[in-house]
């Protein structure tokens, strides 16, 4: 039996690896059919590297969704009686199907996640709630069915209803009662969420990570997809705004101002800030962020979902793979071409780095019956990588390659 053909073994703890892997899917309703062409991209060249049997999260030690990212990322996680993820990554024949929009409302679903997942909402007392596997270890009150999660994710102000259930333990006794909308209003790129639940699992001791400084975000590889924005317009102005009323800021200009003002401006947030650090400590090629901001006319609906419609976010998808790799420009928050390198190809040299990553840690944990350095060894050779502070411009150990230039042939 070939390597390609062996059963797949779960990503074992990055304490024996030498990334920590991140995936992140904002929200935007039927837009998420835009980064399910991408991730369906991605698993099909893990594929061809791996066997049939690869699923994205096998390589991934987080992923993160807001709404209809966290829809997603429930496709790509939820573990079947083998403990392996249930759904190939064939995102866009189910997507387009129009069915698996019925998630947004109704409850289908009954499992529990079992690992690799961040959801963030916005719960009763107006603070923001994370329902994260590493939480739940902590706080069983936070172990909610897949259902509620999902549901809880993506109920978007005014599109579709809070949502409220609650959580009981094994004798039935409730634990807490949650009431909660779509956390997009905090974060609809929910990528420093994953980065900080990563962060605190390695301030709190865990054995899984290997020591870290917080200064190293080259030892993080982030996969940012969002689901597409209107393309740079001066859409809304104080003119015009400020006459608006309630009605006007739920139905502005033929769409929803309130609801567009809050998803964008958090989500450009969040990719102002990951870009500044990364820029800062010379780690900006290990962070890839895939999105679409030419959007125009019906693409940019979060809820048309006619099947004309959903034809078409997937040819937004699958033109977004041939275009040019993008950047934020700090100084006008627009994004800009950063590379000649098309998205495509990065995504090809992306999967090859966590081809790589898995392995290396297969080799090292003894739990995979692969192990060829022991988990003392791997902990000393870490700590000793944390040390050198070349490693936040330069490639890491076993020198990984550069995300933008290693030959995808």
């Amino acid at each position: 039996m070939s390597f390609k053909e062996e059963p797949r073994s779960p990503l074992q703890p990055p304490t024996y690896g030498n990334l920590i892997t991140i995936l992140s899917i904002d929200g935007g309703g039927v837009r998420g059919i835009i980064p399910s062409v991408i991730l369906e991209f991605l698993e099909n060249e893990l594929q061809e590297l791996d066997g049939k049997n690869a699923r994205l999260a096998d390589y991934f030690d987080v992923i993160a969704g807001t709404s209809t990212g966290g829809l997603v990322t429930a496709l790509l996680t939820t573990p079947g009686e083998d403990n392996r993820p249930i759904f190939a990554c064939l995102i866009v024949e189910t997507l387009s199907s129009q069915h698996v929009f019925c998630c947004f409302s109704t409850s289908t679903i009954g499992l529990l996640l079992l690992q690799k997942w961040s959801k963030l909402y916005r719960g009763q007392n107006m603070m923001p709630m994370i329902f994260s596997s590493y939480q739940i270890q902590k706080n069983p009150s936070l172990d909610a069915t897949l259902s509620d999660i999902c549901i809880g994710t993506s109920a978007a102000p005014t599109y579709l209803p809070s949502h409220s259930f609650q959580t009981k333990n094994s004798e039935g006794k409730i634990l807490k009662e949650f009431n909660l909308t779509n956390g997009a209003i905090t974060a609809n790129n929910p990528t420093l969420v994953a980065i900080s639940e990563v962060t605190n699992e390695i301030t709190g001791g865990s054995a899984n990570f290997f020591p870290i400084k917080p200064t190293e975000y080259g030892r993080f590889l982030v996969l940012l997809l969002g689901t597409g924005s209107p393309q740079f317009q001066k859409k809304y102005d104080a003119t015009k705004s400020s006459s608006w009323g309630i009605l006007g800021w739920l139905a502005g200009g033929g769409s929803t101002p309130l609801v567009d003002v809050f998803t964008q401006a958090s989500g450009d947030m969040v990719d102002y800030h990951i870009y500044s650090v990364f820029q800062a400590l010379h780690s900006q090629d290990k962070y890839l962020r895939i999105q679409d901001d030419t959007l125009s006319g019906d693409l940019t609906s979060m809820d048309l979902a006619t099947h004309e419609n959903l034809e078409n976010l997937v040819k937004v998808g699958q033109e977004l793979l041939k275009k040019q790799v993008m950047k934020v420009n700090l100084g006008t928050g627009i994004c800009e071409h950063y590379h000649h390198t098309t998205n495509e190809m990065t995504l090809i040299k992306f999967a090859k780095i966590l081809h790589q990553e898995k392995n290396v840690r297969e080799l090292r944990s003894p739990s995979t019956n692969r192990g060829r350095i022991t988990r003392e060894e791997s902990m000393k050779e870490q700590t000793t990588l944390s040390q050198r502070t070349q490693a936040l411009s330069n490639a890491i150990h076993h020198s990984l390659p550069d995300l933008y230039e290693l030959n995808p042939n």
